[in-house]
């Protein structure tokens, strides 16, 4: 993938405001829909924004470290790097959500989750769109961020803000789904 930092930037923020306003439709609903599951192998509303609040914990520290480490100066233009790239289009949001195993530390099933997890989802949305913000004087490539599942491999930076927000607008969907499926059956 190909982009303008600046259009790749502009889009990012653009799909993490669209994120925080879906949260906050949230907020209206009670504790007892947020936590409903349709069986325990499933998912609650608040169980998927935990699984989000769990990898904001680890990626919003660790670019932000990196932005603030980097020496390299903004590029007009990013290029996508072919794992970053992979990872990316594998978090993108589809109709039909292909499952995906989760690493245990990574996993909220079965916690007790209240309505916090909304207010911290949307803290670190707010924390997402500053680092947006300061990303925009450094290289989207050759500024390199850690990710999750290892410490050796590095991401450019402009594909791990791809990988988080993408991963955020997916358990946003399937938070969405779980709505639809309540709403379904209080209409039966």
């Amino acid at each position: 993938m190909e982009i303008t930092s600046k259009d790749l930037i502009q889009d990012l923020i653009e799909r993490t405001r669209k994120n925080i306003n879906e949260v906050e439709k949230f907020n209206q609903l009670s504790i007892e829909v947020l936590n409903w599951k349709k069986t325990s192998e499933y998912w609650s509303i608040l169980e998927c924004l935990e699984h989000l609040n769990l990898y904001g914990n680890f990626y919003i520290p660790e670019i932000k470290q990196q932005i603030a480490i980097s020496k390299h100066h903004e590029s007009e233009n990013f290029k996508s790097g072919w794992l970053g790239n992979y990872f990316a289009k594998s978090m993108l949001p589809k109709e039909k959500l292909n499952k995906m195993k989760t690493f245990k530390s990574m996993n909220p099933a079965g916690s007790m989750l209240n309505k916090d997890v909304l207010s911290t989802f949307i803290n670190h949305q707010y924390m997402l769109l500053d680092v947006l913000d300061m990303s925009k004087k450094v290289n989207l490539i050759k500024t390199k961020t850690g990710i999750s599942i290892s410490k050796w491999l590095k991401l450019r930076l402009g594909d791990t803000f791809r990988v988080v927000i993408y991963h955020n607008q997916r358990h946003i969907l399937q938070a969405k789904k779980v709505l639809e499926e309540v709403n379904r059956r209080k209409t039966l």
